[in-house]
């Protein structure tokens, strides 16, 4: 028989009535035993109040992951190019803010039409880009105007590709 599980707003019942020694000893216990959750507990900790650099620093290690993407075969960039798309995923899940999916999804794209792969001939490949740009169109809807209207000339440079 599995163990139930408690919903988040009763964790979060709970977690109000323990002492604060007590929440720092069960947050650095989560952290010990998951790497995304290290991670996660950095990003609040150290960059969640300066987003502009955090996002200077992923785009870094985007392009630094795309220069090493291996051309030799299309099936190794195929698979070198769905783990950067997982690592890109995982830091706007960190994040949480649209803006920064949208900055960080329209990088990912761009990066993907200049590593000289050839996209086009992979059904997979095509099928992820043309995902990132409906996933970028549906979170632009929910910023504002301004930046809406910025960020769009950056998406339609990047639906010329395909």
């Amino acid at each position: 028989m599995p163990v139930k599980i408690n919903t988040i707003n009763t964790l979060k019942k709970e977690l109000e009535f323990l002492p604060k020694e007590e929440i720092i000893q069960y947050c650095l216990r989560l952290a010990k035993y998951k790497k995304d959750n290290k991670e996660l507990l950095n990003y609040l900790l150290f960059e969640a109040d300066d987003e502009a650099e955090y996002i200077r620093q992923i785009k870094e290690e985007i392009e630094a992951e795309f220069k090493g993407v291996n051309r030799n075969t299309l099936y190794f960039a195929k698979k070198s190019i769905r783990r950067i798309h997982r690592i890109v995923t995982k830091h706007i899940r960190y994040s949480g803010s649209k803006q920064t999916e949208v900055e960080l999804l329209i990088f990912f794209c761009l990066q993907m039409r200049q590593c000289g792969v050839a996209v086009g001939e992979s059904k997979v490949l095509v099928n992820l880009y043309q995902r990132q740009l409906k996933t970028i169109d549906k979170t632009l809807g929910g910023l504002h105007e301004d930046l809406q209207v910025d960020y769009q000339e950056e998406l339609e440079e990047i639906r010329k590709v395909l």
